[in-house]
């Protein structure tokens, strides 16, 4: 019996011990986090990054972990960000009739609707199409990637990532959707890309493209006669440091000109460049 209550005793300060190694693991992320972003801020570059994007970019998480969501809150309120979290869609949705954020962090696996769904209905409405969204989850294969980046993500980020990753990437895509300015309608010899409406024409027919093939297209229209790196596309199209491989590229410019039919003939390969669209 005693040699029982030893074990159970032994076991209990085991269990204490790592319990204890854990909270001082946890503690030492959410420090990390406020220390990173405070030190972020506090630099000569921090400042001016943040100046430059207005120093209170209004952001909402959602993501259903809690630790996960206060890490995100603690490195991007002390980024200079005004942030609200979520631990579901519905109590997102509730806020987002109210209020329009800057940005919006999504995770995708949420208990009661699947974050691409969110992300379909976000990019269906005319007024949140347009609200720069980076998903956030576990999955990591380039399918996975291309699949959210298609259906209308500006960004993705893996779990786990860095707090420095996190401020970057949400820094960087800030400044692109506010460097981009008003969107304007764009013809390219009978190429169409009405902005406003989102919708591409060849010849007065509309065409049905993804987000990303239309992302794709005015990316090319935008840049008219210019060859275009691919590295330079993928940047602009698929976000900084997207890791996808280089196919994924092609794939998307070969379903392109498939898709704009006999106008498709326009968007020609520059051999160790890239691509350039030529009227």
């Amino acid at each position: 019996m005693r040699i029982l209550e030893k074990t159970v005793l032994f076991l209990s300060l085991k269990v204490t011990k790592i319990l204890g190694k854990a909270e001082k693991a946890w503690n030492f992320l959410k420090d990390k986090a406020f220390s990173l972003s405070k030190c972020d801020q506090n630099s000569d570059k921090g400042r001016e990054n943040i100046k430059k994007v207005k120093n209170m970019a209004l952001i909402y998480i959602v993501e259903d972990d809690d630790n996960i969501r206060e890490i995100e809150s603690i490195a991007l309120s002390n980024s200079g960000h005004d942030v609200s979290g979520f631990a579901c869609g519905k109590d997102f949705k509730k806020e987002l009739a109210k209020r329009k954020p800057d940005l919006i962090l999504l995770d995708i696996m949420l208990p009661d609707e699947d974050g691409i769904e969110i992300l379909k209905k976000l990019r269906a409405s005319g007024e949140t199409k347009k609200i720069p969204v980076i998903l956030v989850t576990a999955k990591s294969t380039e399918l996975d990637k291309v699949k959210g980046l298609d259906i209308g993500a500006d960004d993705y980020i893996t779990k786990p990532f860095g707090v420095m990753e996190l401020i970057s990437r949400v820094r960087a895509l800030i400044r692109r959707s506010m460097d981009t300015g008003a969107d304007k309608s764009i013809r390219v010899g009978n190429i169409f890309l009405d902005s406003d409406r989102h919708i591409v024409y060849v010849d007065d027919e509309p065409k049905e493209l993804t987000f990303k093939e239309y992302e794709l297209l005015r990316c090319l229209m935008n840049n008219s006669g210019v060859a275009m790196h691919r590295d330079r596309i993928m940047e602009l199209v698929w976000g900084v440091d997207f890791e996808g491989e280089s196919r994924t590229l092609d794939m998307h410019i070969k379903t392109l000109r498939q898709k704009l039919g006999s106008a498709g003939a326009m968007i020609k390969t520059v051999r160790n460049v890239g691509y350039v669209l030529e009227p």
